[in-house]
């Protein structure tokens, strides 16, 4: 069993004229926020999650989630409203773990066009911009 011993913060202390905190401040409050999230995925484990990234050029916004191990066929992609959601499911011997992440998208987005590939363990979803939210160049006039 393991006991958790609770020591008092120490004040600032003057040093020519100037108030130094001790380097160790804060770290009890952040020991303390370690425990609660580990007690917390002990009581009720999150859903696996996975690395995503989101980049955009001026025609698309896209995202990349890494899924090494995961066959097309256990890869679900679906977008509604403003959600994008990747489901993806690894077996392994007779375990199949499910992995599941929703990104908030840009409303900017052509919904009908979206499209995505997969290659080497990396899904890519390509998200097609709408007319009006690419970028324009606008001319200046000299008066």
């Amino acid at each position: 069993m393991y006991r958790l011993i609770r020591y008092s913060q120490p004040r600032a202390t003057l040093f020519r004229g100037s108030a130094f905190q001790n380097p160790w401040t804060g770290l009890e409050s952040e020991i303390d926020r370690l425990f609660e999230t580990a007690l917390a995925d002990v009581a009720a484990p999150a859903t696996p999650r996975f690395p995503v990234d989101l980049y955009e050029d001026k025609d698309n916004t896209y995202v990349r989630a890494e899924l090494p191990g995961v066959k097309r066929e256990d890869i679900a992609v679906e977008m509604v409203e403003d959600y994008l959601t990747i489901n993806a499911t690894r077996k392994e011997g007779e375990q199949s773990f499910s992995f599941s992440r929703s990104i908030t998208i840009p409303e900017s987005v052509q919904a009908d066009k979206v499209s995505a590939a997969l290659e080497n363990g990396v899904l890519t979803v390509t998200l097609p911009k709408q007319e009006q939210a690419k970028p324009r160049k606008i001319a200046i006039n000299v008066n």
